[in-house]
């Protein structure tokens, strides 16, 4: 497994292939929105997905998370996708991402436009940003903020290959600024084109993209 290293303003970080920021003088882990139940959220309203997002997401921390065993995990923001989300955890699911909060010595829990409150129940504290040395965390990115790692985007982009033309998840970054892509399982994207994305970058960016195995560095224009 190939992760890619990386600098912002002044702090190097690693792209990890399942879409965690692993920030290694600091023993941080970073996921961003991680949409858990959003799979329940949706059948609610009379749109069936198959039921498993939650657990696949989970199974995907809990890798990261015991292969880098961080002191401190930092999640951006839209951790369930609704206020009703933790409650509707499938109890094998709940256990799982306790026991993950309750290993780490501080969990954050980002305040997202999901979930505007910290779940009940996982341990863990929750505040709108947080500040760590040289960058700043929170949900949703604000332009000119340097330093800052956000979520809130989903950015994905685009890969030509000889053979197919394929959309994966990524980071992006100017080395002033940086987007995570969205960790849950059940999550869709926007292209690194829009000017959503575009505009908080003030010189052209690079997207680290996520591939099964590795990370994929791709300068845009």
């Amino acid at each position: 497994m190939r992760q890619h290293a990386f600098t912002l303003n002044g702090a190097r970080l690693v792209a990890e292939p399942e879409g965690a920021l692993w920030w290694p003088d600091q023993q941080l882990l970073a996921v961003a929105d991680l949409h858990l139940e959003k799979a329940s959220a949706f059948a609610a309203r009379g749109v069936l997905l198959p039921p498993y997002d939650s657990q696949a997401t989970v199974a995907r921390l809990a890798t990261v998370v015991e292969r880098r065993q961080p002191a401190h995990v930092v999640a951006l923001g839209d951790s369930f996708h609704d206020g009703g989300g933790a409650a509707r955890l499938e109890m094998p699911v709940a256990e799982r991402l306790r026991s993950l909060v309750g290993a780490a010595a501080r969990w954050t829990w980002l305040l997202g436009n999901h979930d505007p409150a910290a779940p009940a129940g996982f341990g863990g504290e929750a505040c709108e940003a947080l500040r760590v040395g040289p960058l700043s965390f929170r949900h949703e990115p604000q332009p000119g903020q340097r330093g800052e790692v956000a979520g809130h985007l989903h950015p994905k982009v685009r890969i030509a290959t000889r053979a197919r033309s394929l959309s994966t998840r990524c980071f992006i970054t100017d080395g002033l600024q940086l987007l995570l892509p969205a960790f849950g399982a059940f999550t869709g994207g926007l292209d690194v084109g829009d000017a959503a994305i575009r505009r908080l970058f003030r010189q052209p960016p690079l997207a680290l993209a996520l591939g099964p195995e590795r990370v994929h560095a791709l300068r845009l224009r």
